[in-house]
């Protein structure tokens, strides 16, 4: 309900219809019929009225929205305004109702610049959620022996170098066929960067003599890139 049309007027958390005190008792009644008829033509339309919400909001755990907002480092995601100037909230790249997962890599810290787009954008999802299995026959990558893979999220894989610099080299590879690091949509680059920091712990677990790392990606062949990837649209 609204106040700013001089409809309705708000008393503490109470609303009620701005003159309807006025009204004969017969127009009340004749009103308060009218409201319920339509409510009652409502509720036959959608016999659940409340379950878009449950699709959307849902309740993401303390301890992920922790994570979330840790991985920002104190500033909104999206417009990188400081957590000083305006609160953050946790919330979904991809909406719930439009098969957004409850993970890390699908979630994002947002100041109120996000206020406006809720989760009712008409854009058409079906082909980005798609193309989160696109996969290529002969590609080395794509086809990657379940046994060589030694850590792995929804959206990623890591395994240790064929061809190892150091010992514990390791390779962090997205699922989806894609060209370059470029090509990443921002939740397989967070759940990239997610695996790396896996990995980064259980390396230093495994060899405590290690005091550094070097994270690399190269992007085309004049960058160093060995394997080339060709993509179909």
């Amino acid at each position: 309900m609204t106040t700013n049309r001089g409809i309705t007027i708000k008393t503490g958390d109470v609303y009620a219809l701005n003159g309807f005190s006025e009204l004969s008792q017969s127009e009340q009644a004749e009103l308060v019929s009218l409201c319920d008829r339509k409510i009652a033509e409502f509720l036959e339309r959608r016999s659940d009225p409340w379950s878009h919400r449950r699709q959307t909001e849902g309740y993401i755990p303390g301890t992920l929205r922790y994570e979330v907002l840790k991985r920002a480092r104190f500033r909104c995601e999206l417009c990188g305004i400081s957590a000083e100037d305006k609160a953050l909230e946790v919330d979904h790249i991809v909406p719930r109702n439009h098969g957004g997962a409850d993970d890390a890599f699908n979630l994002q810290a947002l100041c109120s610049c996000n206020a406006t787009k809720r989760d009712r954008d008409e854009a058409d999802f079906r082909r980005i959620a798609e193309r989160y299995e696109d996969r290529s026959p002969g590609c080395i990558f794509c086809e990657m022996p379940s046994e060589r893979i030694v850590r792995e999220n929804r959206l990623s894989i890591a395994i240790r170098d064929a061809h190892p610099v150091t010992r514990l080299h390791t390779l962090v590879i997205p699922r989806r066929h894609v060209a370059d690091i470029f090509d990443l949509f921002q939740p397989e680059r967070n759940a990239v960067f997610s695996l790396l920091e896996d990995m980064r712990l259980e390396i230093e677990k495994t060899d405590q003599t290690v005091t550094g790392f070097n994270i690399g990606a190269n992007a085309g062949k004049d960058a160093g890139q060995t394997v080339l990837i060709r993509l179909q649209y």
